[in-house]
């Protein structure tokens, strides 16, 4: 009696097994309930605390109350007619959105060389997290030197805040939180160029999805004098730390817009007299004999590859190639808009 009372206090809860080494014996049918499964896993937007589940919860609550339509990366539209918001918060009807212009989510530089560079590039950022010093690395007293210049602070951080900030990603003690980028309207461009007394002259973009390909091209219409460049809401590079980068800080000097439909722009802009010329390697037009390129312009580039999407096309008053010695090779977008706009300054210059 006494070993077999010793056997049944030693029974384990957890391993199935008595101390004795014995199999657990079983419930006679009893626990039957405990065993049942509790059924399929719920999606994660039904899942209480799970983040798509408050990601879907905030959308249909941002939904319900009207809210101002969001691109991919987080930038907002004018508004639903395509009119532009106010600077005091308010659409052309009196509606709550969120200031004209109001950009891309905020981003975050991770690492020692990209933080680096980014400083170097005056890329506008709203703080600089650092964690514990490495002496032996100039770059990361550099990194801070530059941010102490331009009054970027500085703030401590241990390595799971840093963590958290980049997503995991590859931070080397070092992360850059970077302004979101203020885009301006399509009408600000055409306003641009009337206060300068200048015919206008805008590179518009059509799925132009590499951001340094933006930057480059905007460093390209600030060097040749144009007004502007024209995004889309799909389909496209937005500015980003990339882009900055690219563009050699000619992103603080040349205003890019952001348009909710790149051929209802276009249209815009074609009623109030410009004309619309769009590269494609399939133009019927040379871009020597592009006769109205000292005039009021829109300058359409697209993709390397794919070229103008159908709808563009359409849009464009011409088509005009840029010739080059073996057709079967193509240009880069960036390159592609530098040597066509060069051809629209020489002809404005004489």
């Amino acid at each position: 009696m006494t070993g077999a009372a010793a056997s049944g206090s030693g029974r384990s809860g957890r391993g199935g097994r008595t101390k004795s080494g014995k199999p657990r014996p079983g419930t006679g049918g009893y626990g039957k309930r405990k065993l049942e499964g509790k059924g399929p896993t719920p999606p994660a937007h039904m899942r209480p605390g799970h983040p798509a589940q408050r990601r879907a919860a905030a959308k249909a609550a941002g939904a319900g109350r009207g809210g101002g339509v969001s691109s991919p990366d987080g930038a907002r539209a004018p508004d639903r007619a395509g009119r532009p918001a106010d600077r005091g918060g308010r659409d052309s009807r009196g509606g709550a959105v969120r200031a004209r212009g109001a950009g891309d989510a905020p981003e975050v530089v991770a690492g020692r060389n990209a933080v680096l560079e980014s400083l170097r590039a005056r890329v506008p950022a709203t703080a600089l997290y650092a964690g514990p010093r490495d002496g032996s690395d100039p770059r990361f007293n550099e990194v801070i030197r530059l941010a102490a210049d331009v009054g970027i602070p500085v703030i401590e951080a241990g390595r799971p805040e840093l963590d958290r900030l980049t997503g995991g990603a590859v931070h080397q003690s070092l992360a850059l939180k970077i302004r979101p980028y203020d885009y301006a309207h399509p009408d600000d461009l055409l306003q641009r160029a009337r206060a300068r007394g200048q015919e206008p002259l805008i590179v518009a973009l059509d799925s132009v999805t590499d951001p340094r390909n933006l930057g480059a091209i905007v460093r390209s219409v600030a060097a040749f004098g144009g007004h502007g460049v024209l995004v889309p809401a799909r389909r496209s590079a937005h500015v980003s730390a990339g882009a900055w980068k690219a563009s050699a800080g000619a992103l603080a000097r040349l205003p890019v817009a952001w348009a909710p439909n790149l051929a209802r722009a276009l249209t815009s802009y074609q009623e109030a007299g410009l004309f619309v010329a769009g590269l494609d390697a399939e133009g019927d037009t040379d871009l020597g004999d592009l006769t109205v390129a000292d005039g009021p312009l829109v300058l359409v580039v697209g993709s390397e590859g794919r070229g103008l999407s159908r709808l563009v096309a359409q849009r464009c008053d011409v088509l005009v190639r840029i010739p080059i010695a073996a057709q079967t090779e193509s240009l880069n977008a960036g390159v592609a808009a530098g040597i066509a706009l060069h051809e629209v300054a020489t002809r404005r210059s004489r």
